[in-house]
């Protein structure tokens, strides 16, 4: 029963990540908008990171100072191979920090991991108690009901996500120009000619995106 309860771990997290996603985003330009390259309501990258905390960090619950450096250390790797994968895969930059102090390439920066430490800290201490206790309250049978159909909507999401931006990278690959900010631009325009719900979606979740055009040599 020991998968079941993990996934529904990264389900939850992946969920409230995007909670904390919204409503970041919501203060900052004072609107909704549906954060993340899935359909769904849920940013994998927070799910990643504290199923890891979770199995990892768990010997060092009575020593806060570790388990704080430990996880910054832990979802600032998470969150640079994100990026790192992501832009190789789909030549795109999905965030980008450049234009905050103490980052790392773009790809993390000093404030969102100093943030994860602190975010760690609760979720061990205050969370994790509460939503551990509460699962194990479902008995098996529906358990692993909830788990299976959880994980056929997110392999759905996931598919069709897929799908979605593999037809976006084809917009600007397409595009031959060396000029970053001026292929992103091209491709912005494009996507909202097509009047598509799922690529308008995409583009204001990911206001900083960039198109990655490698120079001819």
């Amino acid at each position: 029963m020991i998968v079941f309860k993990l996934f529904l771990f990264y389900m939850f997290y992946s969920f409230l990540g995007w909670i904390v996603e919204v409503i970041d985003l919501y203060i900052v330009e004072g609107k909704f908008v549906n954060r993340g390259f899935l359909i769904g309501p849920y940013c994998p990258i927070y799910g990643k990171s504290v199923l890891l905390i979770s199995l990892l960090l768990k010997r060092y619950e009575n020593n806060v100072i570790l388990l704080f450096t430990m996880s910054m250390i832990i979802c600032t790797i998470v969150e640079y191979l994100g990026s790192y994968l992501l832009e190789k895969f789909f030549k795109t930059r999905w965030w980008d920090y450049s234009h905050k102090k103490f980052n790392i390439n773009g790809r993390v920066c000093l404030e969102n991991t100093l943030l994860f430490g602190i975010g760690s800290v609760i979720v061990m201490f205050v969370i994790n108690p509460f939503i551990n206790n509460l699962i194990n309250l479902l008995p098996n049978y529906l358990l692993i009901t909830i788990s299976i159909i959880l994980f056929l909507v997110y392999l759905t999401d996931n598919i069709l996500s897929l799908v979605i931006i593999l037809h976006f990278s084809k917009s600007f690959n397409n595009i031959r120009m060396d000029n970053t900010e001026n292929v992103t631009e091209l491709v912005k325009k494009e996507l909202f000619k097509q009047n598509k719900k799922l690529y308008n979606r995409l583009i204001k979740s990911f206001p900083k995106l960039k198109i990655i055009k490698r120079k001819k040599k």
